[in-house]
């Protein structure tokens, strides 16, 4: 089969390996479509992927096979899988407690483009209990979690601020359930105070958005496209002790098989009722993955990129 492979320069490249099996506990599925991420970018950056290895965290795919010990009926059963690595490929090998399910007949780029991102976006949403009438602000808000996050907190009534970086995400973030947009870029956009602080970007500029929080406020970090934030940024949290500041780290890895089916069929009922759109950014044919992986390296996608088998391409 076909996959992409990191090489000994921890480039990708295209190379035909060995099918995988599924083992006990495992089920094989055929690639569909596969999801990409700054994940994916930040461990080929920091040099912990070895040699041969195949990168992806996410895919949508049928399960064509199913080794011992995993319960009956999932064979053509449209899933998608949470692999640790081995997405990028044709076909993957994944544990079935990694696995969710995919309404019959719903189309495998939409749910990919939900996928991960919306996991982690209704997460972060949820664990801060965000609730009628607050004042969330959403930064990173044209990413792939970021939209999503827009979207999941104003459906739940909330009165959303997106950070973006341009007058046309701006537009397409407000159309998207957003009542404010800050630009970034612009010194002269000015921000307000907040219940909830949705955040994807993580880095230095941390600390000035833990300012922003209102007493009792609540500050989630879901992402770290921006870097390791360092110790230092989070001094007002002390410093402003008496306003009972909460801080949240948020990651899908902590999050047990059935919390995240119970994550998911929120996001579905969501999308289902009309209050979530996926929103794709682009896709790209499988054999061009490390196109795939510039362009979200790069900042410039707005919602999600997606990898197709085939020469499928959008837009």
């Amino acid at each position: 089969m076909r996959a992409v492979v990191v090489d000994a320069s921890q480039e990708l490249t295209v190379a035909d390996v060995p099918e995988p099996a599924a083992g006990p506990g495992e089920v094989l599925i055929e690639a569909e479509a596969i999801g990409v991420g700054y994940m994916d970018v930040m461990r080929l950056r920091d040099g912990s992927t070895s040699a041969g290895s195949i990168p992806g965290l996410e895919v949508l795919g049928r399960v064509r096979a199913a080794g011992s010990g995993v319960p009956e009926g999932l064979i053509g059963r449209r899933v998608l899988a949470q692999p640790d690595f081995g997405g990028y490929a044709e076909q993957v090998a994944v544990g079935a407690d990694r696995l969710l399910p995919v309404p019959d007949g719903a189309d495998p780029v939409e749910m990919v483009a939900l996928g991960l991102n919306a996991l982690v976006a209704e997460g972060a949403v949820h664990r801060t209990g965000v609730l009628p009438g607050d004042r969330v602000l959403v930064r990173g808000a044209g990413g792939g979690i970021g939209v999503l996050a827009t979207q999941i907190a104003r459906a739940r009534g909330a009165e959303v601020t997106a950070v973006t970086s341009s007058p046309e995400r701006a537009e397409r973030l407000r159309a998207l359930g957003a009542a404010k947009t800050v630009d970034r870029t612009r010194p002269e956009d000015t921000y307000g105070t907040y219940d909830v602080v949705v955040d994807t970007v993580a880095g230095p500029r941390v600390r000035e958005h833990l300012e922003l929080l209102r007493p009792n406020g609540r500050y989630v970090l879901c992402g770290g496209v921006g870097g390791v934030p360092g110790p230092d940024v989070f001094e007002p949290l002390l410093r402003d002790f008496h306003r009972s500041s909460t801080l949240l780290a948020f990651s899908l890895r902590s999050v047990a098989p059935e919390e995240r089916g119970k994550s998911w069929e929120r996001v579905l009922a969501l999308h289902d009722g009309g209050g979530l759109a996926a929103v794709l950014d682009r896709s790209f044919p499988l054999t061009e993955a490390a196109a795939a992986l510039q362009w979200v390296e790069r900042g410039k996608s707005f919602g999600k990129v997606v990898l197709l088998q085939g020469q499928q391409r959008f837009p």
